[in-house]
């Protein structure tokens, strides 16, 4: 080039260098960017592999190893009772000579054997609650003998840890008179509780006697005097198989030898009431074992066709109690001779008679595990507090210990996702609650609730911010002065800096009760702002010219400010005439007795206002950037050749930015749905399934915030906090690429405008 006659030289060594500082910072850059968006994508990985490691362990199945085997320790007496203590090293054994013989679990070695105080032996035995230890002899005598067996732990010098087995008597070594005639005990139940001791006894000759003991302790000495008070039921043809009484001690429950079921009130300690008979099972099968599950509420009933099945009383429409069979389970065709309960969590071991055992568990209704342990019919079996380890006796008089692998039987898909009848439910629900004061406690791990609490929130805050950030975008990127929009534009986006626990705060602390008093005003706020703008519109249209024309165009959302407050302040001001007009100067009465419909105050109306205002600017900031990118040169073809600027809106504008508005939209539901702190603070926060606007919720998010930091590591609870977790991982990563694939075919359809 010579225009000034002068030569440039494109390659000399200063421009050489300028491209090759321009070639290293596009590499850079490239490779920065490249390497950023890897590490976003591992990250992300690592998020869904993380997840997965902790969920999958509650999906694997459990599994027994045998530890060892040996001959029954104490010789052959036959044995009525078996037991594991709680570091499954020692068990214990009563036999019907009246002996308790302490041994080593994995060699059979006996460490202790206790005399009781019975010389002619026992003739029934009888368990309380399963944690408390606590047994019943009956005697041939018409006697019964209470006692419990213990363990005590110490630890000696050198680390070593010593478990000393005793036995205690907890009425003293003098048995209880049961029967005054001194007829033998040959079935037995017992129930220990804080105010009285309950013994149900058959004797020899088929007499059933219910026998109540109340507990009466001296104010300063502190001794226990037993008042005693003896009902007899009446006379029984079917020889009775067993019999148990509830922790509660107002129901008996008798089996006998016909599969059938009689069920006794007892509140009333001189005349117990027959309550109902059932039959337990049908077609010519035999009940062959019944037992308690934890907790004493359910039944379970194992028959001779090799099925366990659950039962416990529900209330019916006349509120009377009644035995429903809940849920059944199918073991085998052999007999189920041993049922060994869990001590802390709603599952059993059954034994059958060809020495199969099952592992179940009631609330996930679900089969564990099954493998043979022995080729002969079991005599007794027990499982271990912890239930990690399992003591079985078979006919053939040796006992066999197994360690049980089985971490996580509570969780099915069922358990997780369908309905379950739990006990003391009146129907099968969906239900969360983790955690209990009670040791009996059954765990409810339903994640319906959860997810139907979620999208709930989700929804409510979508359908207030939705139309208003969009159309405020609409407004703002086509309509607004540009002067007007870049302070407006920043004001809004700003609010997208709020922390959400200020909003979550203010939301539970004053917006809540604010909207629960002025409740009629919110609606009529939401009626009037609309009617009002229209009506404040039309007058605007039909000033005269002189006075429209001094307010700049693109100005005229100033003019709306004043309008929307005038018509807060009547809506509200309103409110306590309103409610006094039409609803009896209390709307919130009014809903819950005219309408049946529940109210709390921190509801889902208040989570959609708080969480609203949270996800409005995210999708207004998106939208109106995607409005305002679109190409000037469409916006003016449209307009030249006649289309007004709302069909050009419409028509050309809308459908243009569709991918962006689509894309913000989602990006909002993201974040509705994965919000944490507003619906922690502005919710009742309590898992139910309810569309009802004015009951609360609680989401996924808020579940594993409140709830993660008391769980404990590795346990049932805590995993499936992790799947949670995992369910909302995956639930955002769908829609958000079901969200990509429709932005990418509305960005194909529309991109040749």
């Amino acid at each position: 080039m010579e225009a000034t006659g002068e030569t440039i030289d494109f390659n000399s060594s200063s421009l050489k260098r300028k491209r090759q500082v321009r070639a290293a910072k596009d590499r850079a850059a490239t490779a920065g960017i490249a390497i950023g968006g890897i590490s976003v994508i591992i990250a992300v990985m690592l998020i869904f592999f993380y997840l997965l490691y902790e969920v999958v362990p509650m999906f694997r199945g459990a599994s027994m190893e045998r530890v060892a085997s040996y001959a029954v320790p104490g010789g052959g007496a036959r044995t009525l009772y078996l037991a594991v203590e709680e570091q499954a090293e020692i068990g214990g054994r009563v036999t019907d000579a009246g002996q308790v013989v302490f041994f080593d679990t994995r060699s059979g070695e006996i460490r202790k054997t206790v005399e009781l105080p019975v010389p002619d032996g026992i003739t029934s035995l009888a368990m309380d609650e399963i944690s408390t230890r606590v047994l019943a002899a009956g005697l041939p005598d018409g006697r019964a003998l209470i006692f419990r067996h213990n363990y005590r732990a110490r630890y000696l010098d050198d680390g070593s840890r010593v478990i000393s087995p005793v036995i205690q008597y907890p009425f003293g070594q003098e048995p209880i008179v049961v029967d005054d005639q001194g007829r033998g005990l040959k079935n037995l139940a017992v129930r220990n509780g804080e105010e009285a001791l309950v013994i149900s006894a058959v004797t020899d000759d088929d007499r059933t006697l219910l026998i109540v003991l109340e507990k009466e302790e001296d104010f300063f000495s502190g001794e226990v005097t037993l008042s005693r008070s003896v009902a007899e039921l009446p006379h029984r043809t079917v020889p009775v198989l067993r019999m148990l009484l509830d922790p509660g001690q107002r129901w008996l429950f008798i089996a006998n030898e016909r599969g059938q079921l009689d069920i006794f009130d007892y509140r009333d300690r001189a005349s117990p009431v027959q309550n109902s008979r059932i039959q337990l099972v049908d077609g010519g099968a035999q009940v062959t074992s019944l037992e308690f599950l934890l907790g004493g509420i359910s039944l379970l009933v194992g028959d001779s066709t090799g099925t366990v099945s659950q039962w416990f009383l529900v209330r019916d429409s006349s509120n009377q109690y009644q035995l429903e069979k809940i849920r059944s389970f199918s073991h085998d065709t052999a007999p189920i001779l041993e049922i060994a309960i869990e001590h802390r969590r709603k599952g059993f071991a059954a034994i059958d008679a060809n020495g199969v055992v099952g592992l179940y568990n009631t609330t996930a209704h679900r089969d564990v595990h099954d493998q043979p342990l022995f080729d002969v019919k079991p005599a007794a079996a027990a499982m271990a507090p912890r239930a990690n380890a399992l003591l079985a006796q078979g006919a053939d008089g040796q006992v066999h210990f197994w360690k049980v692998h089985n971490e996580h039987p509570e969780v099915s898909w069922s358990a997780l996702w369908d309905e379950v009848w739990y006990e003391s439910y009146d129907e099968p629900k969906y239900v969360w609650q983790s955690s209990s004061a009670s040791n009996d406690f059954e765990p409810k791990f339903s994640l319906m609730p959860l997810a139907f609490g979620t999208l709930k929130a989700a929804f409510y805050a979508m359908l207030l911010a939705a139309p208003l950030a969009v159309c405020g975008a609409m407004y703002t990127a086509f309509f607004m002065s540009a002067s007007l929009r870049r302070k407006v534009k920043p004001i809004i986006e700003l609010m997208e800096a709020l922390p959400t626990v200020i909003l979550g705060f203010l939301a539970g602390l004053w917006l809540a009760p604010f909207v629960e008093k002025n409740l009629p005003g919110v609606f009529s706020l939401l009626l009037l702002t609309p009617i009002a703008i229209l009506v404040a519109g039309y007058v605007w249209t039909n000033l005269p010219a002189r006075i429209r024309y001094r307010v700049p165009e693109g100005w005229y959302p100033v003019l709306v400010v004043p309008v929307v407050i005038i018509a807060a302040w009547l809506s509200i001001a309103s409110s306590p005439t309103v409610e006094a007009w039409f609803f009896d100067g209390d709307m919130r009465a009014w809903l819950s007795n005219d309408l049946g419909i529940a109210f709390d105050q921190r509801n889902a109306l208040v989570v959609g206002l708080a969480m609203g205002f949270a996800v409005i600017p995210t999708i207004f900031s998106i939208a109106e950037d995607a409005l305002f990118s679109v190409p000037r040169h469409l916006v003016n073809g449209s307009l030249a050749l006649g289309a007004t600027p709302w069909q050009t809106l419409v028509r050309v504008v809308l459908p243009t930015a569709s991918p962006g508005i689509f894309s913000g939209l989602m990006i909002g539901l993201g974040r509705a749905v994965g919000e944490t702190m507003i619906v922690l603070m502005a919710t009742g926060n309590t898992p139910i399934m309810d569309a009802n606007i004015f009951e609360g919720m609680r989401t996924l998010a808020a579940n594993i915030a409140v709830e993660m930091p008391e769980s404990e590591v590795g346990s049932t609870h805590y995993r499936i906090l992790f799947l949670a977790a995992f369910v909302l991982f995956l639930f955002t990563f769908v829609f958000n690429t079901l969200a990509e694939i429709v932005r990418q075919r509305l960005r194909v359809k529309y991109g040749s405008l």
